[in-house]
């Protein structure tokens, strides 16, 4: 990899993670990481354009066949692809399948681009985490041997003790805060050469734990908010990303996300 490259182009592919939910502006719609991070690479190279096609719920097969094809024919100096991890949520999950959906979504991005750069997801501690956890470390051990045999970029975010810290993640414990993107924008920027801003890495500030009945009153605003329409959704067989279009679907100049 060239320290210090200079990038002209940057496509997103993924779910909500690569949406940005959940680093909400005001007009409800989602910043999030690929946004700071487009707009980091715009301020240093005139003409940078940027697509995101990010959608969120979306499953790796969606993924390779709404977005891998069309980030392709954009031939950008840089992809990230980040998936997969909807499907390892799901009651039953066939890795086998989802590992060589990845493969199929590298092979045809590597060769399309300047950089591909893949991602070991985050996870926020606590039970639902231990609960998938071994589904999760499989994922991201086919991620590393992927990305040697592609020369992806592997950008460890699984491996940070910060990005485990339940207050970098919203309270329907699934997506980081803005200070939780801010982080990974920095964590990708970092890894592709460019000069560090500061230590994504760093741990939060030691804090009051909340009291029984705070945790309490979050459990239950977290069950009734998100996890009961996640479970009807599932049962219903519908995806929060249905009908949804890509957040951003053409490979266009970028000056920015508002701040």
């Amino acid at each position: 990899m060239e320290m210090n490259a200079v990038y002209t182009s940057f496509v997103a592919v993924g779910d909500s993670f690569t949406e940005g939910m959940s680093d909400a502006l005001p007009d409800g719609s989602y910043r999030g990481w690929a946004d700071l991070l487009a707009a980091r690479l715009a301020a240093r190279t005139p003409g940078f354009q940027y697509a995101n096609l990010a959608v969120r719920g979306k499953l790796i097969g969606q993924i390779v066949d709404e977005q891998v094809g069309v980030a392709a024919a954009m031939r950008p100096d840089l992809v990230t692809l980040v998936g997969g991890l909807n499907d390892t949520l799901r009651p039953k999950v066939d890795m086998g399948r989802v590992c060589g959906l990845l493969e199929e979504a590298a092979g045809k991005l590597a060769p399309s681009c300047g950089q591909l750069v893949l991602m070991r997801s985050p996870g926020r501690n606590g039970p639902v985490m231990e609960r998938f956890r071994p589904r999760m470390e499989q994922l991201f051990a086919f991620v590393d041997g992927l990305a040697a045999r592609h020369g992806a970029l592997v950008v460890d975010l699984y491996g940070a003790p910060a990005l485990a810290d339940p207050r970098l993640w919203h309270v329907d414990r699934l997506h980081l805060t803005a200070e939780g993107h801010r982080r990974v924008a920095e964590a990708v920027w970092q890894a592709l050469g460019l000069a560090a801003e500061d230590d994504w890495r760093s741990p939060l500030a030691p804090g009051v734990a909340p009291g029984w009945a705070a945790r309490r009153g979050s459990d239950l605003r977290f069950a009734r908010e998100h996890l009961v329409p996640w479970i009807g959704r599932r049962v219903t067989g519908r995806s929060s990303g249905d009908g949804r279009p890509a957040k951003r679907p053409e490979l266009l100049p970028y000056d920015g996300p508002p701040p």
